[in-house]
């Protein structure tokens, strides 16, 4: 049996500054917007690595991956050169990460099943 995990959009976020804020939903929005826009710039213009570091919350990195020039392709066995590519890194803080680690309650249904 599979289950649909809950998605969060970028209008959820709004809603939560905007309810912390006192701020209406609008210019909440607006804040989260450009706060990822410019995140998302600084990330994407890294050259060729950059670290955000959000105290409290966790660190965004782009790393450099090594080429491959020895790959090969499964399906027909022949060897490929795959470049070096930039990839990007979330690495949480000390308070998401000691939430996530603690042991999950079992499910409402009485499965246990955890996942």
């Amino acid at each position: 049996m599979s289950q649909t995990v809950p998605t969060r959009v970028k209008k959820d976020i709004a809603a939560q500054v905007a309810a912390r804020t006192g701020a209406r939903i609008g210019e909440a929005h607006r804040w989260v917007n450009e706060v990822i826009e410019v995140m998302g710039d600084m990330l994407i213009d890294a050259d060729p690595e950059v670290r955000i570091e959000l105290r409290g919350f966790g660190v965004f990195e782009v790393k450099r991956t090594r080429p491959k020039p020895n790959a090969r392709n499964p399906k027909t066995n022949e060897i490929v050169y795959i470049p070096g590519r930039r990839k990007t890194h979330f690495r949480p803080g000390k308070r998401i990460r000691d939430r996530l680690q603690q042991p999950l309650l079992e499910d409402s249904d009485g499965s246990g099943d955890a996942a």
